[in-house]
């Protein structure tokens, strides 16, 4: 571990010296209205919910990813700006005039039978704002239903629908580079007899740095809950989440990378714990071999980041390619790990029609497939 200290002070030098973070703290003495504003709003939303525990929300199926492109950057994307109406999904303050007169229709072919999908619309009216309108949905198939005794009595079906109104405007008297939107979201929710409604919301801020091609975003997802449960016994808590994204794009290479932090409100994501009956391809967990001290914080660290990039060889032609950390951990089978936890995909621009397709690897035992078109009725 000695000889290991050289090469990590030349690490945190060489990220020390980079443009990104001299960027940062160019705008935070520029900006400090702005981040302590951002603040406020962290420090009450967590205030507010920081009962909630992983595990125990309803309507999961929001944090399901329908567009190709945030799939292919490892699910969760708020800071990646682009014409695409379906990007307001996860930040509303990433909604711009860009994509106006827009349509977005995202599908993915999921496990076991199950898909979902997204579709937007989106205008823009100058002095006003931008404005979107769309549906989040998930068909889980059909379900042989039977009585107690295993009697067949017939068939029902189990789905999910969240409407999404979004709105964005830039705020003028900051020079036109924060975006601030917000997303509201009425949800039916249908499991054979069992019914519920919900209605949330979503914040975002995205900041944008015209010269430097950087953005940064801070948003806050699914705030609110039930309006009535599925059956009495008191209502469930949304999936709420906080999240922090930046995005570089170089000026003399085809490239732009991606982070986001997820889940600001909880610092634990794995699960460390004691497994003395470890699942087929797992292996036993005893109390020695639990991670502690700065395994345990390097690990918790990981978990709440996610990277992406994207290389554009030539003008119509996007790659992508990310890395979840998070995801390997909790879905890899350790005797074969494979490909648990990365994603790639492209997306094709002809004229004013983007088409864009994602593999996100989930498991050993398979991975999701992510189609979307995108047709810009204006130009």
């Amino acid at each position: 571990m000695k000889n290991e200290w050289p090469i990590i002070n030349k690490i945190v030098l060489n990220i020390l010296k980079s443009n990104i973070l001299k960027f940062i703290f160019r705008c935070y003495r520029q900006r400090i209205l702005i981040l302590h504003s951002s603040l406020f709003i962290l420090h009450s939303s967590l205030f507010a919910l920081q009962a909630q525990v992983g595990g125990t929300s309803t309507y999961s199926f929001l944090d399901l990813t329908p567009s190709p492109q945030v799939a292919a950057l490892g699910g969760k994307v708020n800071a990646v700006p682009d014409s695409d109406p379906s990007l307001a999904f996860y930040n509303p303050g990433l909604l711009d005039s860009t994509a106006n007169h827009c349509l977005s229709l995202n599908y993915v072919n999921y496990f076991a039978g199950i898909n979902f999908g997204y579709a937007a619309y989106s205008q823009s009216y100058s002095g006003i704002g931008n404005f979107a309108a769309g549906i989040h949905y998930i068909n889980y198939g059909k379900f042989t239903e039977a009585d107690v005794s295993g009697l067949i009595t017939g068939n029902f079906t189990a789905a999910e629908y969240a409407f999404n109104l979004t709105c964005s405007r830039f705020l003028p008297w900051l020079d036109s580079t924060l975006l601030v939107g917000i997303n509201v979201k009425p949800l039916l929710s249908v499991f054979e007899r069992y019914t519920s409604y919900g209605l949330l919301a979503d914040i975002g801020v995205t900041y944008r740095h015209p010269g430097q091609l950087f953005t940064a975003a801070l948003v806050l997802r699914n705030m609110g809950g039930q309006l009535t449960p599925y059956a009495d016994g008191g209502r469930e808590p949304a999936p709420f989440e906080i999240q922090l994204g930046l995005s570089q794009r170089l000026q003399h290479a085809p490239f732009r990378f991606s982070l986001l932090v997820q889940h600001l409100e909880r610092p634990r994501l794995g699960y460390n714990e004691v497994n003395t009956d470890p699942a087929p391809g797992q292996t036993t967990v005893k109390e020695e071999d639990l991670k502690k001290g700065f395994d345990l914080v390097l690990d918790e660290t990981m978990r709440h980041l996610l990277v992406g990039v994207e290389c554009f060889p030539f003008q119509g032609l996007t790659l992508r390619a990310s890395y979840n950390y998070n995801r390997r951990q909790d879905m890899k089978v350790d005797s074969r790990t494979g490909m648990t936890g990365f994603s790639w995909g492209l997306g094709i621009h002809i004229s004013r029609f983007h088409i864009d397709y994602a593999r996100s690897s989930w498991h050993l035992a398979g991975a999701s497939n992510h189609f979307a078109i995108s047709v810009n009725f204006k130009k």
